[in-house]
């Protein structure tokens, strides 16, 4: 067993997104794409070919098709590159906000975790790769920009000439000088939530005969929710549905919203429906919560966390301040206010808020894409959403309905809803964007579609703790009523480009809160369409997914 040298050449487009790098499976198995690209962190970490002496790093991945082999890959490599141990998840598995755990409860210098989030699985899915730093969050745009440049010079990468290790069974092993330690992938996540949470208010709940349906969608969330939910809560057996991490996600798309999680809904909205339903994703960081013929909005959802988060043991003194997207809706400010405390406004991505978490400016944030966490981690985090919402539920002694409605009540309802453009040209997408762009020097005081615009601009953003600025993070166009269209391309898929169009009108009239969401945001598709001009140049007349 020795170290190896193999030549190689640069690939293009090994570009990191928003969440890593993700591309489609095909692509990550030509031969040398994966090596190139751990060769490249690796060398931006340490040094080019420098050893990663007496360090740790935590591996895993959601367990979708290409898994397995790629962590045996980055093993090899891991060992080549001198570091003193790997924590690596039993069967290659580990969720995200697991990950994030595991590296700060244990010290370690950083992680790797393979997943395309909620992207499809399979051998024609998509896979993914990204690193996270000592604080347990995602590597900042800087330091991937250096990953990305270092990839496009790259004449060799290094690797050790060894058998696959087994990998499924916990214990240790020595792969050269580095130890290889398969660790139960949901023990540190586990104590974590207990430290925040009142289980036993919780096994109280369920033992009242409360009944939950949680929908794993054959991804990796399902070990952790049977262990904790059916295991330490005491729900019943077949509380968790569908938890068996499968390669191709039993073919479904493993996204948490009432388009893909559609079986979900249909249980939620029958006649016998149970007391709340949940989902979380692929890598199990995003959520989607429901009560009994009543879909939570991801927004309104941050937004009930925030108001009553002193009712949760582990925030029961109080939050330092939330934070949210900027495509995000305005509830959660709306509640900050409220409550005398700030309330950031970041660009999508969940590395815009560890700088936060870690100077304690906030303690909750959250994404309208379904993701929500706290400064326990540094990732989103599904699970920790559906035990905050249980925790709420058991002490307040109130409904999934009854707690959102409160929230309304109190602030308004921001209805909300997000339009998604996929799989369009690259330079149509391009093109929207630069038109958009050109006309928000004019459209302040336009009266577009019937409604008068207060403001326009492409956001920017200056990060209030190291002052790192990050600018065209989305187009705002913001009405005098406060209602708001904001356009984005997305940086999550793997073919053509994704635009998002997010839609906000916020209504204090009680009586109007019952509205259907599409009737009540149509002035603002029709003001959408008259400013992006989406039609022409996406040749779409409507979005491929509405949520």
């Amino acid at each position: 067993m020795r170290v190896q040298s193999q030549p190689t050449q640069p690939f293009a487009g090994q570009q990191p997104g928003t969440s890593g790098l993700r591309k489609k499976v095909t692509v990550f198995q030509q031969p040398g794409y994966l090596e190139n690209f751990v060769q490249a962190l690796f060398d931006v970490l340490h040094g080019v070919d420098q050893p990663a002496s007496g360090q740790t790093l935590v591996l895993g991945g959601d367990g979708r098709f290409h898994n397995r082999t790629a962590i045996q890959t980055i093993l090899r490599m891991a060992a080549a590159r001198g570091y003193a141990r790997v924590l690596v998840g039993q069967g290659g598995i580990l969720s995200t906000p697991a990950t994030s755990v595991v590296i700060r409860r244990r010290g370690a210098a950083g992680g790797i975790i393979l997943s395309a989030s909620h992207n499809p699985g399979g051998p024609d899915g998509d896979f993914g790769i990204k690193y996270n730093v000592a604080n347990g969050g995602p590597a900042p745009e800087k330091f991937t920009q250096a990953v990305y440049e270092r990839t496009q010079v790259l004449e060799h990468y290094l690797t050790v000439d060894a058998p696959d290790l087994p990998l499924d069974a916990p214990g240790t092993q020595a792969l050269l000088a580095t130890e290889i330690e398969v660790i139960d992938p949901v023990a540190d996540y586990a104590a974590v939530q207990r430290a925040l949470f009142d289980f036993d208010a919780i096994r109280a709940l369920f033992a009242r005969g409360f009944r939950l349906r949680y929908d794993a969608m054959w991804a990796v969330g399902g070990p952790y929710a049977k262990a904790i939910i059916e295991g330490e809560l005491g729900a019943p057996a077949g509380t968790v549905v569908n938890a068996e991490p499968r390669e191709d996600f039993g073919g479904l798309h493993p996204d948490p919203n009432p388009v893909y999680a559609d079986d979900l809904v249909a249980h939620l909205m029958a006649a016998d429906a149970p007391d709340m339903g949940a989902a979380s994703d692929g890598d199990a960081d995003r959520n989607m919560i429901l009560g009994r013929g009543f879909i939570v909005s991801p927004s309104d959802s941050l937004a009930v966390l925030a108001a009553h988060a002193d009712r949760v043991p582990g925030y029961r003194a109080g939050l330092a301040g939330v934070a949210r997207s900027m495509p995000t809706s305005t509830a959660v400010d709306r509640v900050a206010k409220a409550l005398g405390i700030p309330c950031h406004e970041t660009p999508t991505g969940w590395k815009f808020f560890g700088n936060l978490l870690d100077a304690g400016q906030a303690t909750l944030c959250g994404e309208e894409s379904y993701g929500t966490g706290s400064n326990h981690v540094r990732e989103k985090d599904g699970l920790w959403a559906v035990l905050f919402w249980l925790n709420l539920l058991a002490v307040t002694g109130g409904s999934v309905e009854s707690l959102v409605r409160d929230l309304w009540r109190a602030h308004g309802r921001c209805v909300y809803s997000r339009h998604d453009y996929e799989g369009i040209a690259t330079e149509s997408a391009n093109a929207l964007m630069a038109a958009l762009r050109e006309q928000l020097p004019s459209l302040a005081g336009q009266t577009v579609a019937g409604q008068r615009i207060a403001w326009a601009d492409d956001f920017a953003y200056t990060d209030p703790v190291d002052g790192s600025v990050s600018r065209q993070q989305g187009v705002r166009v913001v009405l005098e009523d406060s209602s708001r269209v904001v356009f984005r391309l997305s940086g999550t898929g793997t073919e053509g480009a994704t635009l998002r169009v997010y839609l906000e009108r916020h209504e204090p009239d009680a009586t109007r809160h019952d509205l259907p969401v599409q009737q009540a945001l149509a002035p603002l598709v029709q003001l959408a369409e008259a400013v992006a001009r989406i039609r022409h140049h996406t040749g779409r007349d409507a979005p491929s997914v509405t949520t």
